[in-house]
């Protein structure tokens, strides 16, 4: 009859006890309504500024490692792409132009007259895109006109050439200005007269490189103290570079 009376009164008094402790809890909550922890602003770590990366640095950690060569290869200008040296129609073209060929040279005088074959040679270098300056050597040999005796001619001189690069046929026209050799010697007369050389062609362009050439020119020479009015002609072909 006692061990049940000593647990209910240990139990009241439990319960006696919880109850007095909340009523203390709500007489100090009544006190203070307000929150004991005090406001993240308030505070001092409100004011620590975290780092915040750029949209570059975001994004760095996805580019591959640049290769330096292939970044210094970059860096350098690319090249001008050169234009072509030769265009139809345009200006673009080679300056220097060699011709050689075959030169028939009819000489006639009040001493000799003779049919000459041999070379003609040209050298021209185009200051802009239709003016040039020229020059050229001229041989000729003929067969015998007196015994064991050969017509032999040997002339150059230099000048201006005028002609149009527009087109695959190409028309020109020069004046050339020098001195001639002729052989035999003759009693009493120069070997050497003056020579002087205009007339006229055109060229065939081939290609960039190559044209093809036709030429008539007339033939002034004062040899054996007269005058020579002769005509030549030039077929061959041009290099140009």
């Amino acid at each position: 009859m006692k061990k049940p009376l000593i647990g209910v009164l240990v139990l009241l008094a439990g319960a006696w006890a919880a109850g007095a402790q909340e009523a203390a809890l709500g007489v100090a909550a009544a006190k203070d309504p307000t929150n004991v922890a005090a406001d993240f602003a308030a505070t001092s770590a409100a004011q620590v500024n975290l780092y915040a990366p750029s949209e570059e640095e975001r994004n760095f950690a996805l580019v591959t490692p640049a290769d330096p060569a292939a970044s210094a290869a970059a860096a350098e200008p690319a090249p001008a792409t050169p234009r072509p040296k030769f265009v139809f129609g345009a200006r673009d073209d080679y300056r220097w132009q060699l011709g050689v060929g075959l030169e028939f040279f009819r000489f006639s005088s009040n001493l000799i007259y003779a049919s000459l074959v041999g070379l003609n040679t040209t050298v021209t270098y185009f200051t802009n895109d239709w003016f040039a300056v020229e020059g050229n050597l001229v041989t000729g040999f003929a067969p015998e006109i007196y015994d064991r005796e050969h017509v032999k001619y040997f002339g150059g001189g230099g000048g201006v050439h005028i002609g149009s690069r527009k087109a695959r046929w190409e028309p020109w026209v020069h004046a050339l200005f020098g001195g001639g050799h002729l052989q035999p010697q003759t009693a009493g007369n120069s070997r050497n007269a003056l020579a002087i050389t205009s007339g006229g062609g055109v060229d065939y362009r081939v290609n960039s490189r190559l044209s093809l050439r036709a030429e008539g020119d007339y033939a002034y020479t004062r040899f054996f103290s007269h005058t020579q009015n002769d005509f030549q002609a030039f077929a061959g072909v041009v290099f140009h570079f």
